[in-house]
C-alpha cells in the first residue's frame, strides 16, 4: 500500500474525533457567550462568532440532506465498504485549499452561503449543533457502504461531483476553518474561555 494510503476505518475514526473537539469548543467557547457577544463583529465586513455558525448552518443544510439520500441510496443497492480510502482531484485540492486558516488566507463566500443578519438569535447555536449530530450519524453510516463510489454534486459547481469520502472531509474540515475563525474573533473581543 502506498503511504498515503489510509484504512477507511481510520479516516471516519479521525473525522468523528475532529467533530467531538469542534463541538467541545463549541460548548466551552460560544454556548457561555452573551447575545452581544454572540454578535459583536471584529469590525465592517467580518464575522461575528453568530455569523460563522450561520454560515456554518446554511452550508449544512446544503450538504447533508444529499449526503444523506445518497447513503440510504448505496444501502438500498447493498454497497459494502472499502477497505481503503480514495480521493479525487478536485476533492483534495478544495479539501488542501480550505486547510489554510481564515487569518492566513480570507476567501470570499458565495452571497448565497453568507450569513443572512448581523443579529442573530441564540438558535444559531442550536441549529449548528444539530447539524453536529447529523454529520456524526452520516459519517457513522458511511461505514457500512462504499464511500469511494458515491458521489455528491457541489452546491456551488452541479456538475462537479467529489467522492463522499471528499465531501465528508471537506466539510468537517470547512467547520474547523470557521470555528478557529470564530474563536479569534472571541480572542480579539477579550473573552475568555467558559467554565463549565
Amino acid at each position: 500500500m502506498p503511504a498515503t494510503t489510509r484504512r477507511t476505518t481510520e479516516f471516519l475514526d479521525s473525522l468523528a474525533a475532529d467533530l467531538r473537539q469542534v463541538r467541545e469548543t463549541v460548548d466551552r467557547r460560544f454556548r457561555p457567550l452573551t447575545d452581544d457577544q454572540l454578535n459583536r463583529g471584529p469590525g465592517p465586513g467580518k464575522w461575528s462568532v453568530g455569523q460563522c455558525l450561520e454560515h456554518l448552518n446554511i452550508v449544512g443544510g446544503l450538504y447533508l440532506p444529499v449526503i444523506s439520500k445518497k447513503i440510504k441510496a448505496a444501502q438500498e443497492r447493498g454497497s459494502k465498504p472499502a477497505e481503503t480510502v480514495a480521493h479525487g482531484f478536485f476533492g483534495k485540492k478544495m479539501t488542501d485549499a480550505m486547510r489554510v486558516p481564515a487569518t492566513e488566507k480570507a476567501m470570499k463566500s458565495p452571497q448565497q452561503y453568507a450569513p443572512s443578519g448581523f443579529r442573530l438569535p441564540r438558535t444559531v447555536l442550536e441549529v449548528f449543533s444539530r447539524q453536529l449530530d447529523e454529520l456524526t450519524g452520516l459519517i457513522e453510516q458511511t461505514r457500512g457502504v462504499n464511500a469511494n463510489a458515491i458521489r455528491i454534486p457541489n452546491p456551488i459547481i452541479p456538475l462537479l461531483l467529489p467522492r463522499l469520502t471528499d465531501a465528508l472531509e471537506l466539510l468537517v474540515v470547512h467547520m474547523q476553518r470557521h470555528i478557529a475563525q470564530a474563536e479569534a474573533v472571541l480572542d480579539g473581543q477579550g473573552v475568555s474561555a467558559g467554565k463549565e
